[in-house]
């Protein structure tokens, strides 16, 4: 039988994106931060909705430079996801502090994670909704995978330092290319 659930917890029951490490760069100096809460919007051209908290420096750096790199870790990178959700890049070098790899990206400033499974080299293309819901939509115009990795392990979101990591593939027969 199924029972009240609170309100607050409604984002842990419909989170089953992967854990991504948002990376940003403004006048030099890159940042990352954690971040769990997007979702694809159109398929060509990649569309991505998410959500940066204001007053994050993220959330100031992509404002300002409209563009960023979506990078999704494995469970490997689970303590050092935690720690960089957790951290100010306001008061920390999180490349520095965490042990990340900066690499440079081919079409956007902001570094792509060495040690992710894929980058998604971003531009931002609508900020109409940032000021109210904190809302972006992005356009990815590269991406990046690490092929020698095989069903990935991602992280994924439940709540209150809560996390699945994703499980075998399976596949079914499907008229989606």
């Amino acid at each position: 039988m199924k029972k009240s659930f609170p309100l607050s917890k409604v984002y842990g029951l419909l989170e089953t994106g992967p854990v991504a490490l948002i990376t940003t760069s403004r006048k030099g100096r890159p940042d990352v931060m954690t971040q769990s809460w997007h979702t694809m919007m159109e398929f060509e051209p990649p569309l991505v909705g998410c959500v940066i908290a204001a007053p994050s420096l993220s959330f100031d750096n992509l404002k300002a430079t409209k563009e960023c790199v979506i990078n999704v870790p494995t469970r490997e990178l689970a303590a050092k996801v935690v720690k960089c959700g957790s951290t100010s890049g306001r008061k920390v070098d999180k490349f520095q502090a965490f042990g990340l790899t900066a690499v440079p990206a081919s079409r956007v400033a902001a570094p792509l994670i060495a040690e992710c499974y894929a980058s998604l080299e971003c531009k931002l293309v609508d900020a109409r909704m940032a000021g109210k819901y904190n809302f972006f939509v992005l356009e990815v115009i590269a991406a990046w995978v690490d092929s020698s990795r095989k069903d990935p392990r991602t992280l994924h979101h439940r709540g209150f330092g809560r996390f699945m990591v994703a499980g075998p593939s399976i596949k079914l027969p499907s008229k989606m290319k």
